[in-house]
């Protein structure tokens, strides 16, 4: 039984580091080697594209402060906010925000949707778009709980970690890897990492021959 269970064990570490990678390290580097590349060759120092989102304490904490910032910032001017100003007139500022969250969520969905079949080019099986649905309406459920008991009690947070951050890892296991893993996309990032690494290489190489 010890063996079965240290086995079960190792499984689901095994998924958990692999889809941590895929999440975190296979969008965190991307935008890190950008943002270095823009500091040292136009001076320009971009903003974090993450803020530490294993710390977060709510969806609405991953979603809204935490993870993919640049994307936040564009769908909250965008989507968000006419959809809040749409909203609030019908059932009251108070409830406003709930419609909107769902709304952003909707075109996330599309958005990343797009995103995988330009990368595999193949029928969607709309997995994505449930995933996000799924988030949407769970972050819709969660404001709507905090409106209701209005702050009066929350969990602490070495409870709502592990439940925001086990949340998030189990149902993109469950709905986003897969895809990310039909699509070949970490394959494909490799070899733009090659690309640029050969481009970078050839670009020395005829700088050093330029000045021999």
């Amino acid at each position: 039984m010890e063996g079965e269970l240290y086995n079960l064990f190792k499984v689901w570490f095994s998924v958990f580091a692999s889809l941590f990678y895929c999440f975190a390290i296979g969008k965190t580097v991307p935008k890190a080697t950008v943002a270095a590349m823009a500091r040292a060759l136009l001076g320009l120092e971009l903003e974090p594209q993450f803020n530490e989102p294993y710390l977060s304490t709510s969806l609405q904490d991953f979603w809204g402060r935490r993870w993919n910032l640049m994307v936040s910032s564009i769908l909250r001017p965008t989507v968000y906010e006419p959809l809040l100003k749409t909203s609030a007139p019908i059932i009251g500022r108070k409830w406003a925000p709930l419609p909107a969250i769902l709304g952003t969520f909707v075109v996330s969905a599309v958005m990343h949707e797009l995103m995988f079949y330009y990368l595999s080019r193949v029928k969607p099986t709309w997995e994505i778009t449930w995933f996000f649905l799924l988030h949407g309406v769970c972050l819709v459920a969660e404001v709507a709980l905090k409106k209701a008991v209005a702050r009066r009690w929350c969990l602490p947070r070495f409870i709502s970690t592990p439940l925001t951050v086990g949340f998030v890892l189990v149902t993109g296991f469950w709905l986003f890897f897969p895809e990310f893993l039909r699509c070949r996309a970490d394959v494909r990032a490799f070899e733009e990492y090659s690309a640029i690494s050969a481009f970078l290489k050839n670009a020395a190489s005829m700088f050093r021959s330029f000045n021999t």
